[in-house]
């Protein structure tokens, strides 16, 4: 994968400097100041699509969104640590922004939000330039008509992409298009009928495979994936249902046999993938700045991969939720008693991992120690933890390089050495499979939801691809079974759906945005917080209401809108 620079100079009202990145299948040599009549091309409009799919990682730039981790598109802050299965990590002090998120004392200054909010805005503007420049190419004749409908389908797919991702984090949020030119949009409620009509027209015109043979490029298939989280995050099931089966009927997606090829380089854009995050090092780029930026705090704090920066770590409540009896999740007792841990144990003491029964994506998904580490040797435990008094023994792993592969798949230079060309699934055929699961539970077809419930859980019970010890045994007792028995109880049955999309989804920033759609969030977190400020003592205190399910919209946003926003009630 590569990505190149844009530098692209806006006349006519247009815009300022956009920096933009994309993948190989949009490398051009790089540009100099470019007039309207010129970007009104082919080329030029290419350009700027570039430009666009650029800022799906959330990050466009110190200047303006800050920090990359303030806005990563992978949502590791505003999906897990703001839900029940990730702390914040690392220490107390460090990046403490984070952790008034995480005890919900949040509020309209904290950069967080307004990172989030700056870089998916900025996503926004670049579509709509890119439409705005396209339609004056079309009417020149400049540019071919059906060229012109697959460009305008790919922008609007991202603008759609954009707006939800502001929409499920602040819902009262303005919807902008390319009709406006300064961006004073009230916000009055959530655009849903914007957002699925810009959705729907990548539906209808996008092709069912990336464009050119390009990967990265978006397909009818991701629209209609996308489209229909937006329907599920209405309670819409049956809409969402009809646009989820022609993915699934169609036969262009699979499951790997290798759970954790989702999560590897050699990985990437595989039969798995529908929609993902393009990532790039060791591209000229510096420091990896084309790579997961938004990521590079998330390994152990030192030694092993990266040495920096500790954030990002599961929670004891997440663990526990990987329990099995029979095979089976553990659906109502699951953190009655926790899978044993090295909290308090030191480097020099010795250590027995957990040997109850134990669902083997864990293993994937959350370093612990005694256990393999990809191929870094076993997770040595306190010695790679910053602060485990404060933020508890385990380490991320969804997100992290093999040793084999550093240098590679990892930044050969800069600090930290921690950003990577993993990429990252805004979509994948398992996500699609469980939402499917979740529509059929709530209209009434559980045998169906219980078959694709039991496709995934198939997939992790391969064995040959377990965590292994270096003789070939598995590293931990892994037991994990289908549902054989018929399924009669929707309520039941909606449990284990929900259940089984933590379970294969962990890590990967979706657990707040589902929690909130099924309406649980307030009730799921406030028990996770009443047993794990015993824990955590810094959680002692902390409680969850209706007012956060959405944020504060930031201040900053509202004082240069000249009086256009409103703020969201209770802050």
């Amino acid at each position: 994968m590569k990505k190149l620079i844009y530098s692209l100079i806006f006349m006519g009202g247009l815009g300022a400097l956009i920096t933009a990145c994309g993948d190989e299948f949009l490398a051009k040599s790089p540009t100099g100041a470019l007039t309207v009549d010129v970007l009104a091309s082919p080329d030029g409009v290419e350009g700027l699509l570039v430009g666009a799919y650029a800022t799906l990682d959330g990050w466009v730039g110190w200047s303006t969104t800050g920090a990359p981790w303030l806005s990563a598109g992978s949502n590791w802050v505003f999906g897990d640590v703001y839900a029940d299965d990730s702390y914040k990590g690392s220490d107390a002090g460090d990046q403490a922004d984070i952790l008034n998120m995480e005890k919900y004392v949040t509020n309209s200054s904290n950069p967080y939000p307004n990172g989030k909010w700056r870089a998916t805005y900025d996503g926004i503007a670049r579509c709509n330039d890119l439409l705005r420049v396209l339609a004056e190419g079309l009417s020149a004749g400049n540019i071919d008509a059906g060229l012109a409908t697959q460009i305008e389908a790919e922008a609007k797919f991202l603008r759609g992409h954009y707006h939800f991702e502001v929409a499920r984090l602040f819902d009262n949020v303005p919807y902008v298009d390319e009709t406006n030119t300064d961006g004073l949009v009230a916000n009055s409620g959530t655009p849903w009928a914007q957002i699925e009509a810009d959705l729907q027209f990548g539906v209808d015109n996008l092709p069912a495979a990336p464009r050119k043979g390009q990967v990265g490029r978006a397909t009818t298939f991701a629209a209609h994936g996308l489209l229909a989280k937006v329907k599920l995050a209405q309670g819409q099931y049956r809409e969402a249902l009809d646009l989820l089966n022609p993915i699934i009927d169609g036969g262009a997606f699979s499951l790997p046999d290798n759970y954790h090829d989702n999560f590897r380089c050699e990985g990437d854009n595989n039969s798995e993938s529908i929609f993902q995050i393009q990532n790039s090092i060791n591209d000229g780029s510096g420091e990896g700045a084309n790579g997961n930026y938004g990521d590079i705090l998330n390994f152990p704090y030192t030694g092993g991969p990266a040495a920096c920066c500790g954030f990002y770590q599961p929670t004891q409540n997440l663990v526990n939720a990987y329990k099995t009896d029979g095979g089976l999740p553990m659906l109502d007792d699951f953190n009655d008693s926790d899978v044993d841990s090295d909290q308090g144990v030191a480097a020099e003491d010795a250590f027995t991992p957990y040997a109850g029964e134990l669902d083997p994506r864990l293993d994937w998904a959350v370093g612990r120690r005694g256990i393999p580490y990809l191929d870094w040797g076993d997770h040595p435990g306190i010695t790679w933890i910053r602060d485990q008094n404060f933020a508890g023994p385990y380490s991320p792993k969804k997100n992290v390089f093999y040793q084999s592969e550093q240098g590679a798949c990892s930044n050969a230079g800069g600090w930290g050495g921690g950003t990577t060309g993993n990429n990252h699934s805004i979509l994948r055929y398992a996500d699609v499979l469980l939402m499917a699961a979740e529509c059929e539970v709530e209209v009434g077809d559980l045998e169906a939801a219980r078959a694709h419930v039991n496709t995934v859980r198939t997939r992790a019970a391969n064995s040959d691809h377990w965590v292994k010890r270096a003789d070939g045994t598995d590293a931990a007792n892994y037991v994990i079974n289908t549902y054989d028995g018929a399924w009669t109880d929707q309520g039941v049955a909606r449990k284990a759906v929900r259940f089984e999309r933590r379970l294969e989804l962990s890590m990967e920033g979706h657990r707040f945005f589902d929690l909130k759609r099924w309406g649980v969030a307030e009730q799921v977190i406030n028990e996770y917080i009443s047993k794990e400020q015993n824990l955590r003592s810094y959680l002692s205190g902390t409680s969850f209401s209706d007012k956060f399910l959405r944020l504060p919209i930031p201040q900053s946003a509202i004082d240069e809108s000249k009086g256009t926003l409103t703020q969201n009630a209770g802050y």
